[in-house]
């Protein structure tokens, strides 16, 4: 069954498959980064916010 398939030289080759799973992972990180640097822009200014009034800071800035 594994030699039919090694064998078989219809449909994609190996190395059409390999450029497919490329395109398809570079399209994962590419998406992975930016999503995790929009995602840091909007949660580092709150949890900074939130660490300040933790501390004591000027309670009228802890709103």
């Amino acid at each position: 069954m594994l030699t039919n398939f090694l064998r078989d030289e219809s449909g994609a080759s190996a190395a059409e498959y390999a450029l497919i799973l490329a395109i398809v992972g570079a399209g994962l990180a590419f998406a992975v980064f930016t999503v995790s640097d929009a995602i840091e822009r909007v949660i580092y200014p709150a949890s900074s916010q939130a660490i300040s009034c933790d501390a004591g800071s000027d309670e009228s800035a802890c709103v």
